[in-house]
């Protein structure tokens, strides 16, 4: 069998409905629309949001909150998930992608929290740490770099 040889399953196809061809075809004169009104007009039919002219649902409910443009967005991980690691180990971003503790790197990066103790030396490069996620690495004799 070759790939000029197929075809789709009898049956399973559908032909589309031809209208507006002649009276005789049973779809012609006003090719299955009625008569007059808004649907029977080509192009016309009404907006998802359109209420008959009543004031829409999302134009009645009060506006809440705003946005920050400016607000720094981090994937986070505490220090107690980094006991995976091996001694003296440099931990990255995407080494912690590759063991799955985070899914995927936030706009602004990495961020390193200070819930937990930290028993091993490690090397971490992030692109923000906590004061007290850095005082432990430090204190374990690890090193904080940021990236």
């Amino acid at each position: 069998m070759k790939l000029h040889d197929l075809s789709p399953k009898e049956g399973s196809r559908k032909s589309r409905k031809r209208v507006g061809r002649g009276l005789g075809s049973g779809r012609g004169y006003t090719s299955g629309r009625g008569s007059k009104g808004q649907k029977s007009r080509s192009g016309a039919g009404v907006g998802l949001t359109f209420e008959g002219g009543q004031t829409p649902l999302f134009r009645r409910i009060p506006k809440r909150g705003f946005n920050n443009v400016f607000k720094k967005e981090y994937s986070e991980i505490n220090l107690y998930q980094l006991n995976r690691f091996n001694e003296n180990e440099e931990v990255t971003a995407e080494k912690l992608m590759a063991c799955g503790l985070i899914d995927n790197l936030a706009k602004n990066g990495l961020k390193i929290l200070g819930d937990g103790k930290i028993e091993k030396a490690l090397v971490v490069k992030a692109n923000a740490f906590t004061k007290s996620a850095k005082e432990k690495i430090e204190a374990a004799g690890g090193k904080a770099e940021v990236i």
